[in-house]
């Protein structure tokens, strides 16, 4: 590094990190700092890079590691950028852009340095390399007047994504914090313990970081919403690298084109990525899952993600008797939801905010543009073989919840939508927001028995559809039909059974089901139920329904002596000897087109008396979470920051989950 440009072959040799890694103490005041990081190397940003940068300095980081101790040279490094980092504020105003260059640079070899730590030694060996003090602290701060060093390096990050502004030069400094941070609790990947029993974890919840917790979340989930793209400087060679001290405005940037090292430069269309809102995202999302359930530790990120209201409504409080909250534009927020609804992170956000911010869920029930956010959640259940389980499950518990309220599930039925070009299944031009969900839903289920297997995945499913039952609207045809699908059952005396792929799995007169009979039981039993609600609320909105009933009424024999099914049952037969007696009054049966049926349908509900239907309880579900959910999130989360922060990480090292589930 140094000065001149290094491509990653060369990093082993240079002469500028040999030194950093030596034994020999360096001077506070030496022209090295200077040297060291005025480089023009090409920033590795994928994880593909990130492997071939680090294969190249796992030597220097090693010999740094043992020297280290006796040299003090990572402390005087960290040092050194806490002194500009204290200057950074008033260099991103008045645009000092070798300043903010030559700060990325210390940064990012702090972070280079620090991944080395995290994945090869322990805790407190890591607090030691960044306690160990040179020889000669020259102009530097006493170690025992700032404190551990360690957590002023954490802190001082944590003040740089609150008070720097977002600019195109800071850009990539905002990344490199947030990646450092990352870097640093990226610890609970590698070493089996509770979050809340780690030091660095004490530091960021407990420690003077937490002082910013309000406006660091705000600050994360403003990045995120703003979902600002990567500025063209950042991967566009705009100049000679080799002129970067000579002309900052010609060239500055494009030695931190942000790892295209060696390669052909991207064209323009190809990295419009948003980077920062991407590693903002998941920064808070392990912040705000962390140190969720030992009460001896208070996690200030998760209430403030919980608790802040929305800057656009003058009448807006906390719902929380905290005073430590703060506002957000909530529409700006809705819009980059809808937007980014498409990974795991953003998914996670959702779910987050809408179980657990009253104010947001709120918001988010009010929008008349709902479908705006729940089409990209039934695009992710729809595409269900591409995505993980815990996408799936993420996704399908956002609408659980959402049908937990009346006026969402009424205003779906309201909402008409057009075109869908990623539905397959058959061409629908036209059908309603509610309809889909269904459509939607139902074909998770059969995904999930077929395929997945999940008891809990089949019974969300299910509880969402009951939820929405007695607000069933105007049903499409194939809807009609696709919900009396599963009710179809040999299961009476289950005969001619073949089994066949993947143990579990058994064909049932040509469809394929789970071999546990009970469990099939418990889908066709909630299945009449939600058609018995239907029925019962709102018969008169649902002719094709109606119709599909009495197209299909021999399916219901097997149930009238199954003791699982007579209960559930007799209001169905009500129904389909109304309307049969109705149709067998105007005529031949087999004489009636279609058309005509639905009109005797539609006249004949406006006569039906729903008080000769039994009445049932109201199928209604609540989502609760687990007990101990971090067991789910954090494993899930670190996966996520492994598949998704463009970072490499040692999977060989990771004790915290398994890349083949993750």
């Amino acid at each position: 590094m140094g000065a001149n440009s290094s491509s990653m072959g060369e990093l082993a040799n240079n002469d500028y990190l040999k030194r950093l890694a030596g034994n020999t103490a360096i001077n506070p005041i030496d022209p090295f700092w200077n040297q060291l990081l005025s480089y023009s190397f090409l920033i590795p940003i994928n994880s593909a890079d990130g492997k071939l940068l680090e294969e190249s300095t796992v030597g220097i980081c090693k010999t740094l590691a043992i020297n280290n101790a006796r040299s003090g040279n990572f402390g005087a490094l960290v040092r050194n950028f806490l002194v500009r980092a204290t200057e950074l504020k008033a260099s991103a105003q008045c645009e000092d852009n070798i300043f903010t260059w030559q700060t990325y640079n210390a940064l990012f070899i702090i972070r280079s340095l620090c991944k080395y730590f995290v994945e090869h030694l322990s805790e407190e060996l890591i607090i030691q390399q960044f306690e160990a003090k040179p020889p000669d602290m020259g102009g530097y701060a006493d170690p025992e007047d700032i404190g551990p060093l360690t957590e002023e390096l954490m802190n001082s990050l944590v003040e740089l994504l609150v008070d720097v502004p977002v600019l195109s030069f800071t850009y990539a400094l905002h990344l490199e914090a947030l990646n450092t941070l990352l870097v640093l609790l990226s610890l609970q990947m590698f070493q089996p313990q509770p979050a809340s029993k780690f030091v660095l974890y004490k530091y960021i919840m407990q420690g003077r970081c937490s002082i910013h917790a309000c406006l660091l979340v705000k600050s994360l989930l403003r990045n995120f919403s703003g979902q600002e793209k990567c500025p063209p400087e950042l991967y566009k060679h705009t100049g000679d690298n080799s002129s970067v001290m000579a002309s900052v405005a010609a060239s500055f940037w494009s030695v931190m084109t942000l790892g295209m090292g060696g390669a052909a430069e991207k064209k323009e269309e190809d990295y419009h990525e948003t980077l920062l809102a991407n590693q903002s995202l998941l920064f808070l999302l392990v912040l705000t899952n962390h140190c969720t359930t030992d009460h001896s530790m208070h996690n200030p990120y998760r209430q403030a993600l919980f608790a802040f209201t929305n800057s656009q409504d003058p009448s807006s409080s906390s719902p929380t008797k905290t005073p430590a909250t703060f506002k957000l534009d909530f529409s700006q927020l809705y819009d980059a939801l809808c937007v980014a609804l498409r990974d795991d992170q953003s998914t996670l956000l959702l779910y987050l905010l809408i179980h657990r911010n009253t104010l947001m869920k709120a918001f988010i029930l009010s929008r008349t543009n709902i479908d705006q956010l729940v089409m990209p959640l039934l695009k992710i259940l729809y595409h269900a073989q591409d995505r993980n389980s815990h996408h799936i499950y993420m996704a399908l518990i956002i609408l659980l919840i959402l049908s937990e309220d009346d006026v969402f599930n009424k205003a779906i039925h309201e909402i008409v939508i057009r075109n869908i070009p990623w539905f397959k299944e058959r061409p629908i031009s036209e059908i309603t927001l509610g309809g889909l969900l269904i459509l939607v839903v139902i074909r998770t289920i059969q995904y999930n028995m077929t395929r997945m297997r999940d008891k809990y995945l089949h019974t969300n499913c299910l509880a969402a559809l009951a939820n929405m039952s007695s607000q069933f609207t105007n049903l499409h045809p194939y809807v009609s039909q696709r919900l009396f699908d599963y009710v179809q059952y040999d299961g009476v005396r289950p005969v001619e059974v073949e089994c066949k792929g993947r143990t579990g799995l058994c064909k049932y007169d040509g469809v394929s089901q789970m071999q546990d009979l009970a469990v099939l039981e418990e889908v066709i039993r909630m299945m009449l139920e939600i058609l018995n609600s239907c029925l019962t609320s709102s018969l008169h909105h649902n002719p094709n329904l109606i119709y599909t009933l009495l197209y299909r009424k021999e399916l219901f024999a097997q149930f009238r002596t199954h003791p699982t099914f007579q209960d559930i049952i007799q209001n169905i037969d009500t129904v389909l000897a109304f309307f049969n007696t109705k149709l067998e009054q105007n005529g031949h049966t087999a004489t009636v087109s279609p058309a005509e049926v639905l009109d005797l349908i539609k006249d004949g509900s406006k006569q039906f008396r729903r008080d000769h239907l039994r009445k049932f309880p109201d199928l209604k579900f609540k989502y609760v979470e687990e007990e101990s959910p971090e067991e789910f999130f954090i494993p899930y989360i670190w996966s996520l920051v492994y598949h998704s922060s463009n970072m490499y990480f040692n999977a060989s090292r990771i004790v915290l989950f398994s890349l083949t589930s993750s």
